[in-house]
């Protein structure tokens, strides 16, 4: 009993870890919809960074954040040995700061979505913008995953790669559903960065 115990006992705590991470990142998700959908949209720019108008700046910085989410997904598969190529040294530092990069970028899009177009859900909402607006909010839950499964000592070695996994797909998924879709639909924002 004494063996079997200890590798019970052993492999319990390292289950806490991924499960801590999923509910704390399904609660940041669902506070984001929930303040999504209890606040009243504004339409208001708040800022546009120098861009022409809030749409211009979304499309621009979302593009932004779906290639450097791209980049992201190679420069895993590069560290972790993936593509036959050795890595360089300064990979990994590359790898962070780009991921850094992509969040801060994607913050002002998703607080221009939040504050001024609210989370939209009602009767009419067209699928696009319904998913839009869950999968918006749930890449913020998958980055409170993938910093866990970074930081902690003690997640299972699988985690990393399935957090990583999310928060690309949460990424791609969100900027497919509003930039891609916009620039499908209208092309490229005219004026551009001034």
């Amino acid at each position: 009993m004494g063996h079997y115990g200890s590798m019970t006992d052993r492999a319990e705590p390292r289950m806490v870890v991924p499960l801590a991470a999923l509910v704390a990142g399904g609660l940041v998700s669902l506070l984001l919809g929930v303040y999504g959908s209890q606040h009243e949209p504004t339409f208001d720019e708040i800022t546009t960074f120098g861009f022409g108008s809030m749409i211009e700046m979304k499309v621009y910085l979302a593009f932004a954040v779906g290639v450097l989410a791209i980049g992201q997904l190679v420069g895993a598969l590069w560290l972790y040995g993936k593509l036959g190529i050795r890595a360089p040294s300064w990979l990994g530092i590359g790898h962070r700061a780009s991921g850094l990069i992509a969040i801060l970028l994607s913050l002002p899009v998703a607080y221009h979505c939040l504050w001024s177009l609210g989370f939209q859900s009602g009767e009419g909402t067209p699928t696009r913008v319904l998913v839009h607006s869950v999968v918006g909010c749930a890449v913020y839950g998958a980055l409170v995953v993938k910093v866990v499964a970074v930081r902690s000592k003690a997640a299972p070695g699988w985690m990393l790669p399935v957090a990583g996994g999310l928060l690309f797909a949460t990424l791609v998924c969100v900027v497919w559903t509003s930039a891609v879709w916009y620039v499908g639909e209208f092309g490229w924002p005219s004026s551009g960065p001034y």
